[in-house]
């Protein structure tokens, strides 16, 4: 894994800043804890797609899609993962500098 973008998500990831999957998110989403970014992959479904937009609309946070749930998975130690939510401002700021 030689992205950038993909090798901070790991430290993100290990320093404890990461919710993952669909559950976590949406319940850290619904309970108003302070989330910075959300991370979907390429090949969430529409409908999570849509609520999970909604969501980032609605709350004001910022939303990035990409990445297979595969490449997305292996950054942070699993086998696939579609929904991440970044809960520290500095390192959703890196991740969105390094997506650019």
């Amino acid at each position: 894994m030689t992205d950038s973008f993909l090798q901070f998500l790991g430290l993100v990831k290990r320093s404890g800043n990461l919710l993952e999957g669909y559950n976590r998110c949406e319940e850290a989403i619904q309970k108003n804890k302070k989330i910075y970014l959300i991370i979907l992959s390429m090949d969430l479904s529409p409908k999570s797609r849509k609520e999970f937009l909604k969501y980032c609309h609605e709350k004001g946070i910022k939303c990035i899609e990409c990445y297979s749930k595969e490449e997305l998975g292996s950054s942070v130690g699993r086998q696939e993962i579609n929904i991440l939510a970044v809960l520290n401002k500095n390192m959703s700021d890196k991740l969105m500098d390094s997506y650019k």
